[in-house]
C-alpha cells in the first residue's frame, strides 16, 4: 500500500469515527454517556453506572462496541479515558477489561497517527502550537518508539495527541502502536482492576497490582535509558 493509499484510509478509518460517534452522541448511546460524565453532569456513580447499562444493552457484542468506544475516546479529546477503563474491570472482569482497554488505545493511536501523517507536520504544528504536544515532536521525531513509550507510562504526559504529532514527523503507524501497547498496559490494566466491584471482591489484589505497576515501570525506564 502506498503511503497515499494510507492516509486515505487513515482519513476515512478518521472520518467513519466520527460519524459513530456523532449517531451515538444524538441517540443517547455510549458517547453520550460519556460526554455528560466528562461535563459534570451528574456524580460520578450515576456516570459510571449509565455506562454499565448501555454496554450490557450490547449483550455479547458489548466488548466490541467497548473497545470501539475507546477508539473515539483515543480520537475524541473531550471525552476522558477514566470513565472507560475502570468500568471496564466490572463489565468484563480485571483481566479481559484491561485487555480490552489496551486494544482500543492501540487501534486508535495508530489510526491517529495515520491521521496525523495525512494531515502532514505544517498544518498539525499550527493545531498543537502552544501544547505540551507540540514541545515533543523534535524528541519523538528523533526516537519516535522509545519517546512514545515513555510519554505513554507517564498520566501526567500520556495524552493521545502524541499519536497525531508522531504521524505528522513521519514516525510509521507500527510504532506508534508498538510504543502505545508498551506504555499504556499499566494504566489500562491498573485502572480495570480497580474498578469498583473488583476492589471488592479482591481488596489485596490492589496492593499486589501497584507493586507489579511499579516494578514494570522501573525496569521498562532502566532498560530505555540504556539504548
Amino acid at each position: 500500500m502506498t503511503a497515499r493509499n494510507r492516509n486515505l484510509s487513515a482519513l476515512l478509518a478518521f472520518g467513519f469515527v466520527l460519524a459513530i460517534a456523532g449517531w451515538s452522541y444524538m441517540s443517547g448511546g455510549t458517547v453520550r454517556v460519556l460526554m455528560d460524565g466528562a461535563a459534570g453532569l451528574g456524580d460520578s456513580g450515576q456516570a459510571l453506572d449509565a455506562l454499565r447499562a448501555a454496554l450490557d444493552r450490547w449483550g455479547r457484542l458489548a466488548p466490541v462496541v467497548y473497545v470501539a468506544a475507546v477508539v473515539i475516546e483515543v480520537l475524541v479529546a473531550p471525552i476522558p479515558g477514566t470513565l472507560l477503563y475502570a468500568p471496564a474491570g466490572a463489565l468484563f472482569g480485571g483481566l479481559m477489561g484491561g485487555t480490552l482497554s489496551l486494544i482500543g488505545n492501540t487501534i486508535g493511536a495508530a489510526i491517529a497517527c495515520g491521521v496525523g501523517s495525512a494531515l502532514g507536520e505544517d498544518a498539525l504544528a499550527r493545531r498543537v502550537e502552544g501544547t505540551k504536544a507540540a514541545q515533543y515532536q523534535d524528541a519523538i521525531r528523533a526516537r519516535g518508539l522509545w519517546v512514545v513509550i515513555l510519554l505513554r507510562i507517564n498520566p501526567l504526559t500520556s495524552s493521545d495527541i502524541v499519536s497525531y504529532v508522531a504521524g505528522a514527523v513521519g514516525v510509521p503507524v507500527w510504532r506508534v502502536a508498538l510504543g502505545t501497547f508498551i506504555g499504556m498496559a499499566p494504566l489500562c490494566y491498573a485502572q480495570a482492576y480497580l474498578a469498583e466491584q473488583i476492589f471488592e471482591v479482591l481488596p489485596g489484589a490492589v496492593y499486589v497490582l501497584v507493586v507489579a505497576g511499579l516494578v514494570y515501570v522501573a525496569a521498562l525506564v532502566v532498560w530505555l535509558t540504556r539504548k
